[in-house]
């Protein structure tokens, strides 16, 4: 009896060591169960022969149970590593899914919450009896990963809401599954994980909710009387899901989980292009999420930051040379202020390109005003960082410069003011001429705006620093502006000009005066000339009529 004992001893102690998980090859864990009997207790009057072989006694029951746990884990394991397949975008499919709804994730165990990432973290549980009992009872048996891909091919069907009463249910639905989706993976107290077994599921629902046919632009008559900041916009009717969308999107971006290495098999350039085509949506919402998510994208996958750049300057060039029609410039500037802000030193020549090629065109259309902020700041991000740029940006916007919008003139000369502050001395000797000829004639504007922005130059400091330095030039070209503008009809502007003749006799009487003596002497030339042209035609005028009256005798 003792030597049974001590055999049985022995195989309890066995049966005690822990048991190894067993990593499974397609991501999720799983773990190896024993099904040894040995671990039941006997008394010193068993025989060995009884252990585990009674009929209908403890052996036969614990066999059984251990049969079907490993029966239930089997199946649990078998749903885990055969992830459910995307979705047919149809109708009946629609119905189908709808029909029966998910449960949520807060029906489901916290065990089963838990993402499996690591092969050696602990296996799931199976869930309670409870929960099992509830209506969701298929479903709640499925692992957290299997139940977050079926809600995003829930989430994969689009619906019309230009018809309220269509699907309303089924839109309802969506909504509280989107919003679910979004809580699950929020990094401050969701439990999800963004794995690559549902990268290809969670660009699939993206793309079929953001990717789709924007309206119609308007005509060429409804945006030459169109006034973005008078009149609202065409707001997007399913923006109540394009939000949450695009909430997830940005998740889905931003997280540590996601390995760009990894997600860029599915983030690649057909989606950028996609993304980029939904910026010219009118719904201001949807243009400035975009915005931060094309930014975070471009940040985080560096092989793209090359694409994506000569993405942004297909944009341009369409808008420019093309169809002059595009929401999102402003949006896709701010965008390009930051990348440029961040160019390393010295530039590369394809930045150089891009400035000459896309940005300073970009002065060109007449709806420049919504989106001259964000193009002069993309300039002068250039000028700060290359200071020989000046010359050529300056040449640039001269080229441009409107002739009878006084909107844009005005924009032109604060973007100008604003090259000048960053303008070195060398570099402002090769422009000042041509640069000072424009600004003389914005003097003499009939437009009392432009004519005072104009004068407002003499008020920086660094741009008279400049002038002073090379007054000699600079004076006589803006000298009879000056003195036209004594007679202009504006009362502030006639001020200024008296401000501006002060400033500069005080910085040089002399060269003043001789700028003066030539105005008076080119002024009598012009009379001289003016008497004389009117001599010419009266002449002309009297030999016709004696013509006249010798054909009329």
């Amino acid at each position: 009896m003792q030597a049974v004992r001590k055999v049985f001893r022995s195989r309890k102690e066995k049966s005690n060591t822990p048991t190894k998980e067993t990593p499974d090859p397609s991501g999720y864990r799983t773990s190896s169960i024993s099904n040894t009997n040995d671990d039941i207790e006997t008394d010193g009057d068993m025989a060995p022969k009884a252990t585990g072989l009674r009929a209908g006694g403890s052996g036969a029951t614990t066999s059984s149970r251990t049969t079907a746990g490993t029966a239930s884990t089997a199946a649990r394991t078998a749903a885990v590593s055969e992830k459910p397949k995307l979705p047919r975008l149809d109708e009946e499919t629609m119905r189908a899914l709808y029909a029966e709804p998910l449960p949520s994730f807060r029906d489901v165990a916290p065990t089963e919450r838990q993402v499996s990432s690591s092969p050696d973290e602990s296996p799931v549980d199976p869930p309670s009896p409870v929960a099992c009992a509830t209506s969701h009872a298929p479903l709640l048996s499925l692992p957290p990963q299997a139940l977050f891909v079926k809600k995003l091919h829930l989430c994969s069907f689009v619906f019309d809401f230009t018809d309220p009463n269509r699907h309303v249910m089924e839109k309802e639905i969506k909504r509280q599954n989107l919003l679910e989706l979004v809580d699950y993976v929020n990094p401050s107290g969701g439990q999800g994980k963004f794995t690559e077994a549902v990268a290809e599921d969670v660009i699939f629902m993206i793309s079929n909710n953001l990717f789709r046919g924007l309206p119609a632009p308007r005509s060429s008559g409804e945006l030459d009387t169109f006034d973005p900041e008078e009149e609202e916009p065409n707001l997007e009717p399913s923006w109540p899901h394009l939000q949450i969308v695009y909430e997830f999107l940005l998740r889905y971006v931003v997280s540590n989980d996601t390995d760009a290495k990894v997600a860029k098999k599915h983030i690649d350039h057909h989606f950028v292009l996609c993304l980029l085509d939904l910026f010219d949506s009118e719904d201001p919402r949807e243009r400035d999420y975009l915005k931060t998510i094309l930014h975070r994208v471009y940040g985080k996958f560096m092989v793209h930051r090359p694409f994506v750049r000569k993405a942004i300057h297909h944009v341009f060039y369409r808008f420019i040379f093309e169809t002059e029609r595009h929401n999102g410039v402003a949006e896709l500037l701010e965008i390009l202020g930051s990348i440029i802000n961040g160019f390393a030193l010295p530039l590369k020549e394809e930045h150089k390109q891009f400035l000459h090629r896309a940005l300073m065109p970009l002065h060109k259309p007449k709806c420049v005003g919504i989106y001259h902020q964000q193009l002069a700041y993309c300039v002068t991000q250039f000028v700060e960082k290359d200071a020989k740029l000046t010359a050529p940006v300056l040449e640039a916007l001269l080229r441009y410069w409107p002739v009878t919008n006084s909107q844009k003139e005005v924009l032109f000369l604060g973007e100008m003011e604003e090259i000048l502050e960053l303008t070195q001395a060398p570099e402002f000797t090769l422009v000042m001429r041509p640069l000072f000829q424009q600004i003389a004639k914005c003097h003499n504007s009939s437009h009392f705006q432009v004519a005072e922005r104009a004068l407002f130059l003499w008020n920086n400091e660094y741009i008279v620093h400049l002038v002073a330095s090379n007054r000699h030039s600079v004076l006589p070209v803006v000298f009879e502006a000056l003195e036209r503008n004594m007679e202009h009809w504006n009362a502030a502007v006639h001020s200024l000009t008296m401000n501006v003749r002060k400033m500069f006799q005080e910085m040089d009487a002399a060269l003043y005066d001789d700028c003066e003596k030539n105005y008076r002497d080119q002024e009598r030339e012009r009379a001289a000339s003016e008497r004389k042209r009117q001599e010419k035609w009266a002449n002309i005028e009297a030999m016709a009529e004696q013509k006249r009256r010798i054909a009329g005798r």
